[in-house]
């Protein structure tokens, strides 16, 4: 049965640095939950922490109402898929598969038809006698993944598992995980620091940042409305533009950006200062009588949309997505142009704090 993965103000300090301040969680069970931030953000040693691999510090983690801060590793009911698949070089396939079934002391004879179900799962049962040094290296994580399921954890734990793999079988690999996770309904705790990957395969999704949670939503949620700068500019590309805001009505808050243009969007609540909008390139337009004049660098066409680098009149570059299903030509590098925003699709927030201050 799949567990709740509760962690409340998780603390992890080496010496006089802090890897984790105080995280709090809440995992659904059967969610497919992604720990995503750059290295160095404590994303693995929360993980490790949830598996027992690192002790805690402070705080508490807890499967369902049992707190697990104290209890061994081996008996937490967690399979693990790690990034250099830690797979038995003297087994084979199928000898691998069953190790995790040998230690939880399966009765011998359920073991063959476990073995057999798992790696017709991962689409590897024709290689079930063959050793790990005559497997690829995405036939090697498949094992592994038969390996970790097989057990049938009340949480599955990932470290990093597709960083080892090339683009393309990442994306394949991306796809078989997220089916399996969906069909056999395993709380589900992936780390990584590729935000596609994220997108692609999560419920939901922690950004992290220096041991901190910087946001915690859906793919959607993340990627159109991040709470703070960091978000914003982790996930994807967003284009950072100064502006001023008078907000005294926050319904129709005036932005003045460089004196060269001015919009209006909705705040939270009042406001008046120094404000950075976030745009992403495609939440930018070309217009022909307002906006914020400039010059395109750099055309890139990418079959279903156009890349467009473009300086504005201060010195600033932005980037600029136009469909192709849209429009009717490209335009020319050097092209004189004036960009404005999607004001309903944008974010504002105060330069002071980062967080956001738009609806």
């Amino acid at each position: 049965m799949s567990h709740a993965v509760i962690i409340k103000k998780a603390v992890k300090k080496y010496g006089d640095f802090t890897a984790l301040n105080g995280v709090d969680l809440e995992i659904k069970p059967g969610e497919f939950f992604t720990l995503l931030g750059p290295s160095g953000c404590g994303k693995t040693t929360l993980l490790r922490m949830i598996a027992g691999f690192n002790t805690v510090d402070g705080g508490e983690i807890c499967f369902d109402d049992k707190v697990i801060n104290n209890l061994e590793a081996h008996k937490r009911d967690i399979g693990m898929v790690f990034q250099n698949y830690a797979i038995f070089p003297h087994l084979t396939v199928a000898e691998n598969v069953a190790y995790g079934l040998k230690a939880k002391k399966v009765p011998k004879d359920q073991i063959p038809g476990k073995v057999e179900e798992a790696l017709e799962l991962v689409q590897i049962g024709k290689l079930k006698d063959r050793k790990p040094n005559e497997l690829s290296g995405g036939q090697q994580q498949r094992v592994a993944l038969a390996r970790a399921f097989v057990i049938e954890p009340g949480v599955l734990l990932m470290d990093e598992p597709l960083s080892n793999l090339d683009a393309k079988l990442r994306v394949q690999m991306r796809t078989v995980i997220k089916k399996l996770q969906r069909r056999l309904g395993i709380t589900t705790i992936y780390v990584t620091h590729d935000q596609e990957e994220a997108l692609a395969i999560s419920d939901r999704i922690a950004v992290m940042k220096e041991g901190n949670i910087m946001q915690v939503g859906t793919p959607e949620e993340i990627y159109k409305n991040p709470e703070n700068t960091f978000v914003a500019g982790f996930i994807g590309v967003s284009n950072f533009v100064e502006c001023d805001v008078d907000g005294k009505d926050p319904n129709e808050a005036v932005l003045n950006i460089k004196d060269e243009c001015s919009i209006t969007c909705r705040l939270k609540a009042p406001f008046k200062g120094k404000g950075i909008i976030s745009a992403r390139p495609e939440q930018l337009f070309f217009d022909e009588k307002n906006g914020l004049p400039g010059r395109i660098t750099i055309s890139t066409f990418l079959g279903d949309f156009i890349e467009y680098e473009i300086e504005l009149n201060n010195g600033q570059t932005i980037q600029l997505n136009e469909y192709t299903k849209d429009i009717h030509e490209l335009r020319p590098d050097g092209q004189e142009v004036k960009v404005n925003f999607d004001i309903n699709a944008v974010g504002v927030y105060d330069a002071a704090t980062q967080e956001v201050i738009s609806w």
